[in-house]
């Protein structure tokens, strides 16, 4: 039996319906959520997540503002254009297009940022309150991965989730984020003795290590839920790090790449700058 496709579209444009009517009563009383976005250089990606995030913002009726700045900006230049944004009371939002041109430092760019206009989660002080489990912004794309796993409607609640992979932008947050869901979590990297034998213990597996095809169909227990972070151009396809027509076949529920995790980044990107918004 073939698993259940889950619908990162639809389960996305859900939320950001779902956003429209908070929008128009904040901005009734004056606090139209406003997401500015700080794009330096000309990366093609980056241009085309830009416009995305974008088009979305204006879609739920809040104000973006998107700031281009040159290849050839200075590190000041970069930190005095985020410092206005700070003190700007018409953004709520603000996020710094990844990755920066060279010779920037993202770090103290991100550092830079308001902790309480971080909506995309990384400042060293919301990712701490998401440690010790205090309210704050968390890492959209580890945000919209557990939402997608509540949606299928399975409790989280004592399962074993298996995350592969361990950067800063999905593993350690989503491990976090799943550890607060009271699962049982366990982090797998390149020096892990043997990532298939963990895999097949568990009940959820997100799979976030950039490798194309690299689970594959017997690493999966029969019925668990499959979550495919990655995304990997080969040739003109867009490819995950999940064997997905084999995975699909013993998985319950599995995320198809693209239309799958990608949408949720947006979404709860959204979702954060709202909450800014009614906080403020």
């Amino acid at each position: 039996m073939s698993a259940k496709i889950i619908d990162g579209k639809a389960i996305a444009k859900d939320i950001r319906e779902s956003l429209v009517p908070q929008v128009e009563e904040l901005t009734k009383v004056g606090k139209q959520p406003g997401l500015a976005v700080v794009f330096v250089g000309e990366d093609p990606a980056s241009e085309v997540y830009v416009r995305n995030k974008e088009r979305s913002t204006k879609k739920i009726g809040g104000e973006s503002r998107v700031i281009r700045l040159g290849q050839d900006t200075t590190q000041d230049e970069l930190l005095s254009v985020i410092e206005g944004l700070n003190n700007d009371d018409k953004i709520h939002g603000i996020l710094v297009q990844l990755p920066l041109p060279e010779g920037l430092d993202e770090k103290a760019v991100i550092n830079a940022i308001s902790p309480y206009k971080d909506v995309d989660g990384f400042h060293p002080v919301n990712i701490g309150k998401l440690l010790i489990g205090d309210e704050g912004f968390v890492p959209c794309t580890p945000a919209g991965i557990v939402e997608l796993v509540r949606r299928t409607g399975e409790s989280i609640e004592g399962k074993n989730v298996v995350v592969i992979g361990r950067s800063n932008i999905v593993g350690k947050p989503v491990a976090q984020l799943f550890l607060q869901e009271n699962a049982t979590v366990t982090i797998c990297h390149s020096r892990t003795k043997d990532v298939a034998a963990e895999c097949r213990r568990a009940d959820i597996v997100i799979a976030a290590v950039g490798i194309p095809n690299f689970v594959k169909k017997d690493w999966i227990k029969p019925g668990a839920i499959v979550i495919d972070v990655g995304i990997n151009r080969v040739g003109d396809q867009l490819i995950g790090d999940v064997d997905f027509d084999q995975v699909k076949e013993v998985a319950g529920a599995i995320t198809p790449v693209p239309g799958g995790v990608g949408p949720m980044t947006i979404a709860m990107l959204l979702k954060a700058t709202v909450e800014a918004a009614a906080k403020d």
